[in-house]
């Protein structure tokens, strides 16, 4: 039995290419130094004195500043390629994270929280371009997956690391944060010969060519139950914190411990579950089933009273439809792009997870103020379903097309 389990560990790990390893060991260190974004609130208020409408006008900028850098970054991409723009994008954000240390007005760390945000993310289109760019066709989505396992370890490090940094000295944030993407874009430079920017290739007649994401209809469609898929998703780690606190009246160790349930489950299976699903079904297929379970997870809190199994059972679950829906998203634009816009591809899908990121706070904060929060959570478990059933209908409508050309 163990002999078994450790051949299926070893069976979902093989194959990735080198530089997908390498990639992933970059994003780790990259997002380990990620602690001050979830104490930036605290650090304007606390330290700086500013008001809770200054801090919130502070974090949305740095909303703003992700979207702007995503939609550059996936530009720069198609243009120069991915190599030197992961290394600008790495040393920029690790000067900006140090210069923002001596930022003290509101007006000045507003400005340079934007342009620091800006930096920050156009390092995610070069880094998905990449790592598409690095894996095989057949392996992508556990390429994918890799990369999501680094980002989790490296937030769960970083953010323990953060919390003792903040109770010294919340500059020592800004300063750590700052090294660490300098030494990421090092590593890189280290691990990975540079990629020069091929010519634009001529595609062949019988594949699906769209010269940009922004013409693709089915994309544009996609992204937009993305977001507000991802908008669903965030109040995971917004609202239903306050909720197991204010309501549910459980610790904050205890609440904590199911964050960190979270990117255990992650962690420890979710390579494993890709390896096995990857390439039985379409990417959509698994991406419906995924957002419906998220759905399923979040209206637990109306159908069962107070619990701890309740809240585990919730996390479980949203988690495993984290794992179903997440890792194919990434294979299912990755499918549609070829080497002249798989900048823009990547841009959109990470400009619908920042656009994301700013909207659930907000109609989080307005449905329980207006509702309880039994409205936010049927809110949440309708959108889903909606959201899943949309999903549903792409993969239909992609399923019939596919039948008609073979037909033909």
């Amino acid at each position: 039995m163990l002999a078994n389990t450790v051949n299926l560990y070893k069976s979902a790990y093989s194959g990735l290419s080198k530089e997908t390893w390498y990639l992933s060991l970059v994003m780790f260190i990259n997002r380990s130094g990620t602690m001050v974004l979830p104490f930036m609130t605290i650090y304007c208020t606390q330290q700086l004195g500013f008001s809770i409408i200054q801090a919130g006008l502070i974090m949305a900028l740095f909303g703003a500043g992700s979207i702007a850098g995503a939609f550059i970054g996936g530009k720069i991409t198609d243009k120069i390629g991915f190599y030197y723009l992961q290394v600008g994008a790495l040393l920029s954000g690790g000067l900006m994270f140090i210069t923002i240390s001596f930022l003290d007005t509101f007006l000045t760390l507003g400005i340079g929280t934007f342009v620091l945000s800006m930096c920050n993310e156009s390092f995610r289109p070069a880094n998905s371009t990449a790592i598409a760019y690095y894996s095989a066709e057949k392996l992508r989505t556990r390429s994918y997956s890799l990369n999501r396992l680094a980002v989790n370890l490296g937030w769960s490090f970083g953010g323990a690391l953060g919390g003792f940094l903040a109770s010294v000295n919340y500059n020592y944030l800004f300063y750590v944060d700052g090294c660490t993407n300098i030494f990421a874009a090092f590593l890189l430079l280290k691990l990975l010969p540079a990629i020069p920017k091929k010519k634009p290739q001529v595609e062949p007649e019988n594949k699906l060519v769209v010269l940009s994401a922004y013409k693709d209809k089915q994309y544009l469609v996609f992204i937009a139950f993305t977001i507000f898929f991802a908008s669903c998703f965030f109040q995971l780690f917004t609202m239903q914190p306050v909720f197991f606190k204010t309501e549910w009246h459980f610790s904050e160790q205890f609440i904590g411990l199911l964050m960190a349930l979270n990117g255990i489950l992650i962690v420890l299976t979710e390579m494993v579950l890709i390896h096995k699903l990857e390439g039985r079904k379409p990417a959509l297929f698994f991406i419906t089933i995924g957002v419906f379970l998220v759905g399923v997870g979040f209206s637990f809190f109306n159908f069962f009273a107070a619990a701890a199994w309740v809240a585990i059972l919730s996390v479980v679950v949203i988690t495993l439809g984290e794992m179903l829906s997440m890792p194919f998203m990434n294979s299912y634009w990755i499918a549609r792009t070829n080497e002249n816009n798989r900048g823009e591809y990547a841009a959109l899908y990470t400009i619908a997870w920042s656009a994301a990121q700013i909207l659930a706070p907000v109609y989080g904060a307005v449905l329980i103020q207006q509702g309880g929060y039994s409205s936010l959570w049927w809110f949440l478990c309708g959108v889903c379903v909606l959201c899943s059933l949309g999903y549903y209908a792409i993969y239909k409508q992609k399923m019939k097309h596919r039948q008609t050309s073979i037909s033909t």
